[in-house]
């Protein structure tokens, strides 16, 4: 594998709180010039559809996302070189013409639904954190983050979240949490959250353990859900 940044996953349901987690690392890491890779950024551009047709497709399974793109990506990075990062507009469901370029630091952050389902992403990846928190808290969370930033009905955010969110969560996200070398709970505060992370990373840092090629060898299944495969920390 190639040498590069340190990249870290943080994987978790939606709301759960794996974005200000992501967030906060970048702060505590920000002497390594971090960068944090949005998964969101990589949904399929769903432009040749009409708006009607975008509405009615199903955004929590992996297909909706363009984890290739991403793979390619994340290997450039590990490579040392920049990418050209899509720009996704959520309320259109289309990816802009526009990209953004963005240079790898000593560290990156990769934070989103599917952070830890693809095998082969997984294994570029330093090391693994799943967040999670009970359903109705995300439910509640993501009734204010929709109607706030998506401009989004209660009624339309409750019915995708019960017809689409919730059974693609129990299907594909959950399952993934075997995948972590770190899990945390949403409920605490961000600072103690991040603070295990850290001292996780720190502890793997000075132990010399972060070795992407037994990351190889301990993940020889590509289902997420077969096995657990780490002696994770559960925090």
């Amino acid at each position: 594998m190639p040498a590069g940044p340190l990249i870290i996953g943080v994987a978790g349901p939606s709301c759960s709180g794996k974005s200000e987690i992501a967030r906060c690392l970048i702060k505590e890491l920000s002497g390594m010039n971090p960068v944090l890779l949005a998964l969101d950024s990589y949904y399929h551009d769903l432009s040749p559809l009409d708006p009607a047709e975008r509405e009615k497709r199903n955004f929590d399974v992996p297909g909706a996302l363009d984890h290739e793109l991403l793979k390619e990506q994340l290997l450039t990075f590990a490579n040392g070189n920049a990418i050209e990062k899509p720009v996704y507009d959520f309320a259109t469901h289309k990816r802009s013409q526009q990209s953004e370029r963005i240079v790898p630091g000593e560290t990156v952050v990769v934070e989103g639904l599917f952070a830890l389902y693809w095998e082969e992403i997984r294994d570029l990846f330093h090391t693994c954190v799943f967040v999670t928190l009970h359903d109705h808290i995300c439910l509640s969370r993501r009734i204010a983050r929709d109607t706030k930033e998506r401009g989004r009905s209660h009624e339309s955010i409750l019915a995708q979240y019960t017809e689409t969110v919730r059974p693609m969560n129990e299907k594909y996200i959950l399952p993934t949490k075997t995948f972590a070398d770190i899990v945390v709970n949403g409920e605490n505060l961000l600072e103690q959250s991040t603070a295990l992370i850290m001292a996780h990373i720190s502890s793997a840092i000075n132990h010399n353990s972060y070795n992407r090629q037994s990351k190889i060898i301990n993940h020889q299944s590509s289902n997420p859900g077969i096995k657990d495969g780490k002696n994770r920390n559960i925090l």
